[in-house]
């Protein structure tokens, strides 16, 4: 910790008079490039590339940071899609993410509330993660504006999550030295209001892990004896794995999905592989599932007489978030506040919750009321939920995840629903908000040296004091680059036709032929209108 006084020292100070009034240069600078904060986040969601696939993605993004004089640096980690972009020099240096691939047959039409996809069967933002990286570039360019001016030193380091439904890169980015000069994070993630929180909000950690069978193949129907079937051991496992989980804590999730069941009937399986999440709440109990989950699995292959090989494929620590620094963030989004929602934002956002029955209150629409500042909360003994590998960030830089109100309250989550906002004026308000918010708490890192002093004292004497981070990948494991593949290699002739095009069209839903909203006929519930 002692690098920290360096750092310090070397911040520029500033009256609060003169960080007030460059906040509100801020906030207009941003206010004055919402039309490209909005071709960004259309852009974007036109390409909907699934994790490790983000090709397009990437690529647009680093042209324009490229473009901006941000240093780029592709394939990090083993990731062709993953990056870093640089620009500044010395002390601080402020870390900027967030995730950019999408969810796999989620394809839907922006402004539409009910299931309308652009290409049956595609993936499609029902994340929102095509949104953050417009968010951050935004606000970077415009505090890249004022400290060229102001003479501020320090570094901005923007970088994306790449595949983060499998969870598969952030662990690899701290394992591999990416973080290991930063001094703070502040990651982006879509939400349905304006917020932040420290703590422990409640996050599960989770390993991924794909168990791979290899039998004899036969004709399943001549000489069925002479077979070793992989996929009997598949299900083996599964049958072993639920019927363990009457043993297991009430806080354990885990699920799996067979990825590989065979050819054809009548050739008994050879190879066969399923793959699974095993989610807890501590680093013990995530790594007594795996072991469990390795000892099922080598049941399996006994009964048999199968090979049995596994891999993992991704990991995420639960999360732990910086007090100081989400402190500093809340008394931005309170100076910047919800954004001004239409009738027609309104309307599109109540048929939406209305088509997925959505258990929030009838009718409630999109969010007027600002969420408080989230703090650490009991947490239940058999609470569980989702996982995001940004806590393998948190636990080795002080970290905050800032919320923006780009989406719908009260939706599945992984669904195409979750997309139906992605483009449309709610997106693009929700981006605009929620990026005045990060400036303004960037310059407050760069020209506040109390904040990253304070930062740091909490991660050191609260958050690790106890809790020591132990990677869940190893030093051999490698990111799991094929995944999606073949999926992207299938849809995405067809999708390219759908990408979007600014120089043509305003929005991408002009370019659609979208009418803002789009819900359904109460006459003839079945049919758009």
């Amino acid at each position: 910790m002692a690098f920290m006084s360096g750092n310090v020292t070397a911040q520029t100070k500033m009256t609060p008079a003169k960080i007030d009034a460059l906040k509100t240069e801020l906030s207009k600078e941003i206010e004055a490039n919402k039309k490209f904060s909005q071709e960004m986040v259309d852009m974007v969601f036109s390409f909907g590339e699934l994790g490790f696939q983000e090709t397009e993605t990437s690529a647009y993004l680093t042209d324009i940071l490229k473009k901006n004089g941000f240093a780029v640096e592709m394939g990090i980690a083993g990731m062709p899609t993953a990056w870093t972009a640089k620009w500044g020099s010395g002390k601080p240096i402020i870390a900027i993410g967030s995730d950019i691939d999408c969810i796999p047959k989620a394809s839907q039409k922006p402004g539409v509330s009910y299931h309308d996809p652009i290409v049956e069967g595609a993936p499609g933002h029902g994340e929102g993660h095509n949104s953050g990286q417009p968010l951050n570039i935004t606000a970077v360019l415009a505090l890249k504006k004022v400290m060229e001016r102001e003479k501020i030193p320090g570094t901005i380091m923007l970088w994306p999550g790449v595949a983060e439904e499998q969870l598969g890169s952030k662990a690899y980015y701290i394992r591999d030295g990416y973080f290991k000069d930063v001094d703070a994070c502040i990651f982006t993630h879509v939400a349905s209001n304006l917020g932040t929180s420290y703590g422990d909000p409640g996050m599960v950690g989770m390993i991924s892990v794909k168990f791979s069978f290899e039998g004899q193949a036969a004709h399943a129907g001549g000489a069925p004896w002479r077979g070793k079937s992989a996929l009997d051991a598949v299900e083996l496992m599964n049958v072993g794995w639920n019927y363990h989980r009457e043993h297991m804590e009430p806080s354990q999730r885990s699920h799996y999905v067979i990825t590989d069941g065979g050819d054809q009937p009548n050739v008994v399986p050879s190879k066969a592989a399923v793959w699974y999440y095993f989610r807890e709440r501590t680093y013990p109990k995530i790594m007594d599932m795996y072991k469990d989950g390795i000892r099922i699995a080598e049941g399996a292959a006994k009964m048999t007489e199968t090979k049995m090989t596994y891999e993992v494929l991704g990991s995420a620590w639960p999360g732990h978030f910086n007090q100081p620094i989400a402190e500093a963030m809340y008394e931005n989004i309170k100076a910047v506040g919800l954004p001004k929602w239409s009738e027609e934002d309104q309307i599109l956002a109540k048929a939406a919750q209305k088509e997925v029955n959505s258990p929030i209150a009838e009718g409630s629409g999109l969010s007027t009321t600002l969420s408080p500042l989230g703090k650490p909360t009991a947490v239940p003994s058999g609470f569980s939920g989702g996982s995001d590998d940004i806590a393998d960030i948190s636990w080795n830089v002080p970290t905050i995840v800032l919320g923006y109100p780009s989406n719908i309250p009260g939706l599945p989550g992984h669904h195409w629903a979750d997309a139906i906002a992605m483009a449309t004026p709610i997106a693009h308000k929700g981006v605009t908000a929620g990026a005045k918010a990060e400036a303004m708490t960037l310059l407050d890192l760069f020209v506040k040296p109390d904040i990253l002093k304070n930062a740091w004292t909490y991660f050191k004497d609260v958050q690790t004091k106890d809790t020591k981070y132990i990677p869940l990948v190893s030093a051999t494991d490698k990111p799991a680059i094929y995944l999606n593949k073949r999926i992207m290699e299938e849809f995405r002739p067809q999708m390219k036709k759908f990408y979007y095009d600014p120089s043509k069209y305003a929005t991408y839903m002009e370019q659609l032929g979208i009418k803002y909203p789009t819900v359904r006929d109460v006459k003839a519930p079945n049919v758009g209108k």
